[in-house]
């Protein structure tokens, strides 16, 4: 199967300092791609360098085999990925108008962003909340209005950076089931980062474990967790060591 996304030789140094060091990575379409690494590892710089938010100092990204310009990518390219970071992001309106915004800035017909959005917030189990205002929502409730207003896009790859790490526990094996559920029927190309090996486990097909900017090690997330080699036994230990 063909890479939707392929890195090839990236690097990424800051005052004279390497922080990302990449020599290859492919993610084929609809696989869920788990990150995880120590603090400082270089997770969230390959997650703005595979989304284009930020540009290496060398190497090349290639997406659909074909080589992007950090610099000069299109509009339309762009709209077809879609990024939710661990802070949630919600505007002081209904959840309704939050859900709907990138429709609306896309300039959709009234009528079809309505019928997304009803469609995107029964996936998401939130329909009862459209005219909440989405600033008095609890924590899982405000992830759902993030993930729906990402998804409602229909983006082909979709970039999440632990989030989320700030849900209680129960708020977070519910979401997690139900997102899992949504990503695996739309078939989404997922990268996703976390510090929760119990989400890693439950989420993602492949894991790469990033330490010091490099890949230390990548490939099923089983396998991955199960048998770390020299580079990254420690580091595993001591996150299963949180779920004991």
């Amino acid at each position: 199967m063909n890479p939707m996304i392929r890195l090839e030789k990236i690097q990424y140094a800051k005052k004279d300092r390497t922080i990302l060091s990449i020599p290859s990575l492919s993610i084929t379409q609809g696989e869920i791609l788990g990150m995880m690494g120590p603090n400082g590892a270089g997770k969230s710089t390959l997650v703005k360098i595979l989304s284009c938010l930020q540009t290496p100092t060398s190497g090349k990204l290639y997406y659909k085999n074909e080589e992007l310009s950090v610099s000069r990518i299109p509009l339309e390219q762009r709209r077809k990925w879609a990024v939710v970071l661990q802070q949630t992001l919600i505007f002081d309106t209904t959840v309704f108008q939050n859900v709907a915004a990138g429709l609306k800035i896309r300039r959709v017909a009234k009528s079809l962003i309505k019928q997304k959005v009803d469609y995107w917030l029964e996936q998401f189990g939130i329909s009862h909340l459209a005219k909440k205002n989405a600033k008095l929502l609890s924590g899982g409730e405000a992830q759902r209005v993030n993930l729906a207003r990402a998804l409602i896009l229909n983006p082909e790859v979709l970039y999440l950076d632990e989030p989320f790490s700030a849900l209680d526990y129960p708020t977070k094996v519910k979401l997690l089931k139900d997102f899992k559920a949504i990503i695996k029927k739309t078939e989404t190309t997922t990268i996703f980062v976390s510090h929760d090996v119990t989400e890693i486990q439950f989420m993602t097909d492949r894991l790469a474990i990033l330490m010091d900017g490099k890949i230390q090690q990548i490939g099923s997330t089983a396998d991955v967790l199960n048998n770390p080699n020299q580079y990254t036994a420690s580091f595993i230990h001591d996150m299963s060591l949180h779920i004991e």
